[in-house]
């Protein structure tokens, strides 16, 4: 299998609707893709089945060669959800420390995650006392403990602002040069440049799947959100 993912007629079901329509797709290793498009498009659903925690109706979903959310793969994947997934009630330290000590790594490795995400001033602090994008940060330094293989970011950057924003997407790309496999869902149309390759969704549809160039040439414009509104057009006439 060549593709760190590898999605095939994916159909997902969520309270009696349909939210993904056979959906296939492809993730290449050592990349940043990029998920995106509007709020309700089928992003979230289709990161839960990366991960292992969403029921599939039916296709497949393959995750580093095993089948998503496979026991196997519970060291190789870290997953960032929209909503922080620490401990209110524990320091940023006490937090990577525990999640640590559960993956096996080091207690040096929970330092350095704090510093990656740039919350080591924050690390004797209590969760409940920090900013939304600095729980942000807390859950993201969490799910780069084990140095995991493939990461999937439900939009991490929401909240951040934008020099901190600059500071994450460089981290991203530093990552994934050095071989990890991320998959970062937004909604934010400028965003979409900092990827290595963008997986456009609406409606649980693929509109596009493509490098930003090529997709900037395929719609004729270099501006991103005119290319999002032209990409679904073309689509919509084709169909």
């Amino acid at each position: 299998m060549k593709g760190a993912v590898e999605v095939s007629d994916l159909v997902v079901k969520r309270g009696g609707k349909e939210v993904l329509h056979g959906l296939t797709a492809s993730v290449s290793r050592g990349s940043v893709t990029g998920l995106l498009g509007p709020s309700g498009g089928g992003k979230t659903t289709l990161m839960r089945c990366l991960v292992g925690v969403q029921v599939v109706t039916s296709g497949a979903v393959y995750v580093l060669g095993e089948i998503a959310g496979s026991p196997g793969l519970r060291h190789r994947v870290g997953y960032v959800t929209q909503s922080p997934s620490v401990y209110a009630d524990l320091t940023v330290l006490e937090n990577t420390r525990y999640f640590a000590a559960v993956l096996g790594a080091g207690s040096a490795s929970a330092e350095q995650a704090i510093a990656d995400v740039g919350l080591k001033e924050q690390a004797t602090q209590l969760v409940a006392t920090l900013s939304g994008g600095q729980r942000a940060r807390a859950s993201l330094a969490c799910a780069l403990l084990g140095d995991p293989e493939l990461l999937i970011l439900d939009e991490p950057t929401v909240g951040l602002d934008p020099v901190l924003r600059e500071e994450l997407w460089a981290m991203f790309a530093s990552l994934a040069a050095a071989g990890t496999t991320l998959v970062v869902s937004s909604h934010v149309m400028d965003e979409a440049g900092r990827c290595d390759r963008i997986l456009l969704l609406r409606e649980g549809h693929v509109v596009a799947d493509d490098t930003p160039d090529a997709l900037r040439r395929a719609a004729g414009t270099e501006d991103l959100d005119r290319m999002f509104l032209t990409l679904i057009q073309q689509r919509a006439e084709v169909a």
